[in-house]
Parts: structure tokens; C-alpha cells; sequence
């Protein structure tokens, strides 16, 4: 009996042990474009035509949020500055009809901070003019401005005419840059990100509520952008974290607010069910201290100039090897930053991620007696070898 459990016991160890690694097809959505990010890693999990340039509607103010999200951090705004409404800003511009509004007013002052929420909770296309006129003079400036920084973020596809979303040729970007620019916000402006998961904000008594409703749905929830209009169809950017893994979700094209919602939490529990975030290794963590010839001290440190995060499948994380491979003959002066080695993760004999190794101090050459001895050192050593 003793041995049949044994034997039991070894036969499920072996199949959650592989289970652990079998993940199924991504979920097929009926959105025109979509992808699923891990937000820590970098890491795509789920893509559906992600390069493909669409209209993004009012997903464009998550660029104009992150434009005043630089300004506010290098501190050439404020939120206490009193922003005066133009005529161009003014709700009632016929532009703006039939568009969701903050519902400000021409000649009357508004902070920056109101016109923040006004962008992000209201989805107020006015509040957007009004911070692109502060902020840059006109909306043909600011848009070069918006330009300027989705170059910056490696949004290869993305041009921005305008900072509200609204119809115009041109006007298009990619889920795939999108999901670039809602990473940037989580992690470049963490004093700025909690504003997207405001449920809803009340100006000039008129109160007015996220329209991103999965946030009432799902505690992970806490952000980003919904977007319409008729020609991008519904589009949301989200962003949700589970046992310690952000992912963001982007979905566009969609044809009802309800599909919009659906698409994106079937991203999202996929993405969380299936995968997980691991923290390996931090930069400037000492990996290896090998040996130095012709410095004035016989070893340096290395290891890693940045953090090392992977994206596997659950389960996988206790799996992982780290193969260290460090250069031959490593010889002085060295300076920090010089790399010296290569580290390798492995997950069953497949390397996930190749990064280099750097030394972490600095090394001066030693006196010219060492460096001699070294030398002659080094030649006897390679004979030997070729020997």
C-alpha cells in the first residue's frame, strides 16, 4: 500500500509539475486590435494586430495626462496654476459638440489640477484644449509637444494631431504603442497614475463618472482610458494588479461598451491565470568576484546594471537557472560600467534572457612589477594551454 501512495504521490508531482508549464490559446476577440502586457517586464503575452494604426478617439488623452505629468514632475507647472478659459476651450466651441465635456467656462480660471481631473475622470475634450494652450500656446504646439514624447516612448506608429481624440486625418495610433504609454504612466508617474482610478469628479455642479466602469467590477482595476467615437468604435486601456504583476490590457475597436469590458477582463484573468512575474536579480547585486591580472587588487565585482524581471508560466518561477559565463584573462584598469561576463536565465534548457555582466567597481593598474609578473603569468599559461 505504502508504495502504490508512493507511487501516486510521484505521478501527480510529475503532472503538476507539467501542468504548470501547458498554457491554452489566448482568448479570440471580436475587437479589430488588442495586446496584453506585463507592465513590469515588458513582456507581450497576448497580440492581435497591435501594430495596426487605428483612430484611438479618447485614448489620445492619456498622452495629453502624460505630457502634463512631465511638466508637473520637472516642475514648470504646478497644480495651483490658474489657467484662464479661451474661447477656443470654451465647452460650447462647436467643435466639441456632441463630445464629453468638463464644461468649463471662457474668461473664468481653472487649476491645473481641476482641468487634470477634468481630462481623466470627465474625458473633457475643452479641459484637454485648455491645458495644450497653457502648456504650449496652441494645440498645434502642444501636438508637436505630444509628438515629441510618443518618439521618446518608442511609439513607432502614433501621430497625434490634436489633444482630445476627435476626428482627424491622420490621427492614429497602435494598441501596441498604446500599451507603451500606459507602462510609462504606471511607473514614470506614480504621483500622477492614481488620478485614472478616480470613480468620478464634480465640476461646476456637474458631476460626472469614470466612464471606465470595470473599475466597479474588479478591485484590480485601477485604470485607464475609455474611448469613443463613430469612426474608432469603443476602445479601453486598462491596467490591473494581482499578487504583485501589473498587466495592462489595450483593446480597440470594439463595438459596444459592453464588449469593450469584456474583451479586456478576458485579457486580464488570462493573463493572470496563466502567467507570472519574477523579480531575479537587482542591479548592482554582486553576481561573481573573478580574479583580475595587472590591477592594483586581484579581483572585481560584477553584476547587473538593471533589474532582472521575466514574465513565465505560473508555476514556472521555482524552475528557473542562472548560468553565469565570465571572460578569460579579465585585466586591469577596468572601469565601472565595463562588461566582463554575460548572465543567462533558463527555464528548462531554453534561455529566457541573455543580459551583461559589469563590473561594479573600479580597478587601477598595479605597479609595473605586477603588471610584468602578470604578463609573464599570463604567457606561461597560455603555453601550457596550447601544450
Amino acid at each position: 500500500m505504502s508504495r502504490i501512495c508512493l507511487l501516486l504521490l510521484t505521478l501527480t508531482a510529475s503532472w503538476l509539475s507539467q501542468a504548470a508549464s501547458i498554457i491554452p490559446a489566448a482568448p479570440q476577440l471580436a475587437a479589430k486590435a488588442y495586446i496584453l502586457m506585463d507592465a513590469g517586464t515588458g513582456e507581450v503575452l497576448v497580440e492581435q494586430a497591435a501594430d495596426l494604426q487605428l483612430p484611438p478617439a479618447s485614448l489620445t488623452k492619456l498622452m495629453t495626462s502624460y505630457v502634463l505629468s512631465v511638466e508637473l514632475a520637472a516642475g514648470r507647472v504646478s497644480n495651483d496654476d490658474k489657467v484662464t478659459v479661451s474661447t477656443n476651450a470654451w465647452s460650447q466651441n462647436p467643435v466639441f459638440a456632441g463630445s464629453s465635456l468638463m464644461w468649463i467656462e471662457p474668461g473664468k480660471e481653472v487649476t491645473i489640477e481641476q482641468l487634470h481631473w477634468g481630462i481623466v475622470v470627465s474625458s473633457g475634450n475643452d479641459a484637454t484644449v485648455a491645458v495644450a494652450e497653457h502648456l504650449a500656446g496652441s494645440e498645434m504646439a502642444f501636438a508637436d509637444m505630444m509628438n515629441a514624447h510618443a518618439e521618446a516612448l518608442g511609439m513607432r506608429d502614433t501621430w497625434y494631431a490634436n489633444s482630445h481624440g476627435l476626428p482627424h486625418p491622420g490621427h492614429l495610433t497602435t494598441a501596441r504603442d498604446l500599451a507603451r504609454l500606459a507602462q510609462a504612466l504606471v511607473q514614470d508617474h506614480p504621483q500622477t497614475y492614481p488620478l485614472f482610478a478616480e470613480r468620478e469628479y464634480t465640476y461646476n455642479g456637474i458631476r460626472q463618472y469614470n466612464r471606465n466602469s470595470l473599475m466597479n467590477e474588479d478591485p484590480s482595476v485601477d485604470g485607464l482610458k475609455t474611448g469613443y467615437t463613430s469612426e474608432a468604435g469603443y476602445g479601453l486601456v486598462a491596467s490591473a494588479t494581482r499578487r504583485g504583476m501589473r498587466l495592462v490590457s489595450v483593446v480597440l475597436g470594439t463595438n459596444s461598451v459592453n464588449a469593450r469590458k469584456s474583451d479586456t477582463r478576458g485579457l486580464l484573468n488570462y493573463g493572470f491565470r496563466f502567467f507570472e512575474s519574477v523579480n531575479l536579480h537587482r542591479a548592482g547585486e554582486v553576481m561573481a568576484s573573478p580574479a583580475v591580472w595587472k590591477g592594483g587588487v586581484d579581483q572585481v565585482t560584477v553584476g547587473l546594471a538593471e533589474d532582472i524581471a521575466l514574465t513565465v508560466p505560473r508555476g514556472s518561477g521555482a524552475k528557473l537557472d542562472t548560468v553565469i559565463e565570465l571572460q578569460e584573462n579579465i585585466e586591469a584598469p577596468i572601469v565601472v560600467g565595463d562588461a566582463l561576463g554575460t548572465l543567462k536565465v533558463i527555464l528548462e534548457g531554453e534561455v529566457l534572457k541573455e543580459v551583461p555582466l559589469v563590473a561594479l567597481e573600479q580597478v587601477e593598474s598595479g605597479s609595473w612589477f605586477k603588471r610584468l609578473w602578470h604578463w609573464l603569468l599570463m604567457l606561461l599559461t597560455s603555453l601550457f594551454k596550447v601544450g
